[in-house]
């Protein structure tokens, strides 16, 4: 029966940890999202930014599998190129051995205490409004619960250690390759490393011994190390072929490190016993400093051959026929770090308000030369435009569906507005299209000198988009005041050339037939360019 229990208690003490890990993951990235954004989206080609980014975001959100499985969908979305990715990779690597440190504090009676972060956390989450306070609970929640599932497995090793049948068990298993193949088939299990390596510092610090000591914890260690690439391989499904690339490249890394680590362990039987406890006295803190020094120790050595990774990549996994496709910018891999996940879909709504505008130059300049010709081809783009709007509407339904901060509230709710305001463009060029068949079956024909008034007004247009799409990426106040002045010289267009019209109708030089075409025409046109300023307006804080 007491085994029972502690099976239970054994169970518990692992899901408290995971739960804990996830908790305290998804509130470091919500509490550092705009350093995550700028850190992810902004490196260079300098391989040592990269790695540094690597080790500090997963340091931050305490996942190298929440890290690589990012970087897999920002290589998708063509953000990062798989160089970026590899050195982020190899960082990431090196920042998630921090938890296998806090693991360690077990063995300083640190526990128990800290066991009170997660009412502490539960606290300021119930009773405190703010959003920064209520993260900074969660952290707090996730970081009591990862002591409380310590505490737990604590427990149950303390049980088991005098247990016969485990003690004989552990004792036995003494062939390095199985120990390798548990680590990794134990990670592949509950998707940790980290989580993994916990449960070997807790069974070393309760006393009980695997595989006869020596080097036996450590291979369970490389072993994790390899099982944690099956989170990114994951992610990697469905991906185009660089977001593959980028999960093989953390198979070849962790993979090679691995096995060299396993050869150099196997030629020195008595590292862990000559090296380690000479360093360090306490069992937990050598098994945590060995995941350090071994993931830094590759990350160093293979660092310097990072462009060689991508290389073998591209070499075992080649671009079919299939595969030569656009990039995808819409990355459902990115929904659960809203502050990379935004600037993606804004990427995405300019290359729709691009289509949008395109479909709305065809229409125009059908209009000009009354040529139907490319009718079809402008019902095509108002098409496409529908699919990527649709598209975009199910990606921003699914990112409101997040934990967003009060701000990403805002900018989701400001890009519903101008997802429809990208539309009534495209619903406008359909209109354009309705004015030349009336032209040309009512036989119209408009001077010279009103075509180029409506080729001035539309110049005026292309401007303004340009304009409106940098302040919409921006934010930019000074470039605001300049869509401002493009959208007023858009209205006294408009205006001009109505009364234009009325003079060369009194005049005898156009037929009346043709007024409400060109007061339409124009008028539409006007809003479109509305539309265009809402679009840069509700981006202006």
């Amino acid at each position: 029966m007491i085994y029972l229990e502690a099976t239970m208690i054994l169970i518990a003490g692992i899901g408290a940890l995971l739960v804990g890990m996830g908790i305290l993951s998804d509130n470091m990235k919500r509490f550092a999202n705009t350093r995550l954004e700028g850190a992810l989206n902004k490196i260079s080609d300098s391989k040592i930014k990269g790695f540094g980014v690597g080790v500090a975001t997963t340091a931050v959100v305490q996942s190298s599998g929440v890290t690589t499985v990012m970087v897999v969908g920002l290589v998708n979305a063509g953000v990062i190129s798989l160089l970026q990715a590899t050195t982020i990779i190899m960082g990431a690597n090196v920042g998630t051995t921090i938890t296998a440190q806090i693991a360690a504090l077990q063995s300083f009676n640190f526990v128990i205490f800290a066991m009170v972060f997660a009412f502490i956390g539960s606290f300021v989450d119930l009773f405190f409004k703010k959003e920064k306070l209520k993260t900074i609970g969660r952290i707090l929640q996730g970081l009591g619960l990862i002591f409380v599932g310590f505490y737990l497995l604590g427990d149950a090793m303390n049980v088991f250690k005098s247990a016969a049948f485990v003690i004989n068990l552990l004792a036995n298993m003494k062939n390095p390759f199985l120990l390798l193949l548990i680590g990794i088939v134990l990670t592949a299990i509950f998707q940790s490393s980290s989580a993994i390596t916990a449960i070997i510092i807790s069974m070393v610090i309760a006393g009980i011994v695997i595989g006869g000591g020596g080097n036996a914890s450590l291979y369970i260690i490389l072993g994790s190390n390899i099982g944690t690439t099956i989170v990114a391989w994951y992610a990697s499904l469905g991906a185009n072929v660089n977001a593959k690339r980028a999960s093989l490249i953390h198979i070849l890394f962790n993979l090679t490190g691995s096995l060299i680590f396993m050869v150099f362990l196997l030629l020195w039987p008595s590292f862990n016993d000559v090296v380690l406890k000479a360093l360090f006295l306490k069992e937990a803190t050598q098994i945590a400093m060995f995941h350090t020094f071994f993931n830094l120790a590759c990350a160093l050595m293979f660092l310097p051959f990072s462009a060689y990774f991508v290389k073998v990549s591209e070499k075992l996994i080649k671009v079919k026929d299939q595969d030569k496709r656009a990039t995808i910018v819409l990355e459902e891999r990115l929904l659960n770090s809203p502050s990379l996940a935004i600037p993606q879909l804004k990427k995405e709504l300019v290359v729709i308000a691009g289509n949008a505008m395109n479909c709305l130059r065809l229409a125009f300049n059908s209009f000009l030369f009354k040529d139907l010709k490319k009718e079809e081809a402008i019902n095509d783009c108002i098409k496409n435009g529908s699919n990527l709007t649709q598209q975009t509407i199910e990606y921003l339904i699914k990112l409101s569906g997040q934990r967003l901060s009060r701000k990403e509230k805002i900018i989701a709710s400001k890009l519903f507005h101008t997802i429809n305001d990208v539309e009534r463009i495209s619903d406008l060029a359909s209109n354009l299209i309705k004015y030349t068949k009336t032209c040309l079956e009512l036989d119209l024909v408009f001077t010279e000198a009103a075509l180029k008034e409506l080729e001035s007004m539309f110049v005026v247009m292309e401007n303004l988009f340009i304009e409106s799409m940098a302040v919409f990426i921006t934010s930019d106040k000074e470039k605001y005041l300049q869509v401002e002045f493009l959208e007023d010289s858009v209205d006294r267009k408009r205006k001009e050339i109505v009364d234009s019209h009325i003079k060369r109708l009194n005049e005898g030089k156009c037929r009346p037939e043709s007024s409400p075409i060109l007061i339409n025409l124009v008028a539409n046109l006007e809003r479109a360019a509305d539309h265009l300023h809402y679009i840069a307006k509700e981006f202006v804080f």
